[in-house]
């Protein structure tokens, strides 16, 4: 008896240990930052709904939000059944990843780096989330709201899932050397540039170019432009993946090119016409694009820079936009699209933590750069506006032209915003 009870407690004492060692490696201090970095991120989507309703024209607003809470459900619904899975499964052929995760089969309490696995995959899983959330801004006030549906389900798996393996998942340009800190190609140019395709597809607004669009509540849009930079801390910073001094570098980073890129675009603005309140959040949101695949590995000063350019870029953007009379309804193209395109480049110029861009002596970054820049948007073009002919040709994008001039607020979801 005493021989077998001397057994038992010897074999409890090795899985104590088993279990001790295992827990060691996870970080609570990492963990903790990690679940508020991922919270944050989801503060980001709302305000994601709310810088894109104030756009708007009023009879319009409650769709709008709408097309971006659905997508929070949605995507997080298929980011655990298969979209994780396909982003950072097991590699295949460096395009996708496999299977490995159906179901978060094998997803759990155990460590991925510092962290709990199943906390990894929900931050990334707040990514997935606001990058198809970016790509209704595009479409905003003509689209089916049950044809976004299952444009933003295909999308998340076609598109999104495949470019976010590429990147991270340990698929072809991330082996490249590629260097996106929190997601300038994966998120920004990927959305920015799908935006574009389906709009395209889906033709402009009835009168656009004639009727009256203006925003109906700039001021919503700048609590929408607030509580995406309040979030961006999250997004970048929580992609160091630890509470430590990249994070901390992310974090200073983040703000300062944010700033940058508003002060930029409020001067030119003023300079065309009067300091735009419009223009001072949008601005904002460039820089926060720019800096995103850069946070970790640029330095303040150089974060400057990055937030002056996305100033530039996307403000010139935007208007080129105008110019070509192209109804990308709320600038996703201008500002994600070439905000990203922008900041990726300007990692391979500036990059000097944790690996060498063009100023530091490693020209060839800023061609791995741009090899991941030219992927992205042909990858993310193409598959997108095939996925829309599809679903144009079966289910029918647009709403009736009668249900347009009523708004989709009542046409399509049977509410007011306003009283």
């Amino acid at each position: 008896m005493m021989k077998k009870l001397l057994s038992g407690l010897v074999a409890l004492t090795g899985v104590a240990a088993v279990y001790a060692e295992e827990a060691a490696e996870i970080n609570s201090g990492d963990t903790a930052w990690l679940l508020v970095a991922t919270a944050l991120v989801m503060l980001m989507i709302p305000g994601v709904g709310f810088f894109y309703g104030g756009m708007v024209r009023a009879k319009n607003v409650l769709s709008t939000i709408m097309l971006v809470f659905a997508t929070l459900a949605l995507v997080s619904v298929q980011w655990v059944l298969f979209g994780y899975s396909l982003a950072f499964g097991s590699d295949i052929s460096g395009f996708i990843g496999g299977l490995d995760y159906l179901g978060l089969k094998g997803v759990g309490m155990e460590p991925s780096g510092t962290i709990p696995h199943l906390l990894f995959m929900m931050f990334q899983g707040m990514f997935a989330i606001i990058t198809v959330a970016l790509v209704a801004g595009g479409i905003v006030e003509r689209m089916k709201f049950s044809t976004w549906l299952i444009f933003a389900l295909l999308w998340a798996t076609l598109v999104y899932s495949p470019i976010a393996h590429w990147v991270w998942g340990g698929g072809w340009l991330g082996e490249l050397g590629a260097l996106d800190f929190a997601g300038g190609t994966v998120v920004h140019i990927n959305s920015g540039i799908s935006a574009l395709a389906l709009a395209l597809v889906l033709g402009a607004r009835k009168g656009f170019g004639s009727v009256s669009m203006e925003p109906h509540n700039i001021p919503m849009t700048v609590l929408g432009a607030v509580l995406l930079w309040f979030g961006w801390f999250g997004f970048n910073a929580g992609s160091a993946l630890a509470a430590d001094g990249i994070a901390a570098l992310a974090f200073v980073n983040t703000n300062t090119a944010t700033a940058a890129a508003a002060l930029t675009w409020m001067l030119l603005s003023w300079r065309h016409r009067a300091p735009s309140v419009l223009g001072i959040a949008t601005g904002a949101v460039a820089g926060l694009v720019a800096i995103t695949p850069a946070a970790g590995f640029v330095t303040p000063l150089a974060s400057i820079a990055i937030g002056i350019g996305a100033g530039i870029v996307c403000y010139y953007a935007l208007l080129f936009r105008m110019k070509r009379n192209i109804d990308e309804s709320l600038d996703v193209w201008a500002v994600h699209g070439m905000g990203g395109t922008w900041g990726a480049i300007a990692t391979g110029i500036f990059a000097s933590v944790g690996a060498t861009g063009l100023l530091a002596g490693n020209p060839s970054q800023v061609v791995t750069q741009l090899v991941g820049v030219v992927a992205t948007w042909i990858y993310a073009f193409a598959v997108t506006y095939v996925i829309a002919k599809v679903l144009d040709a079966t289910l029918g994008l647009r709403v009736s032209e009668e249900e347009e001039d009523v708004g989709l607020d009542i046409a399509q979801h049977g509410e007011r915003a306003y009283a």
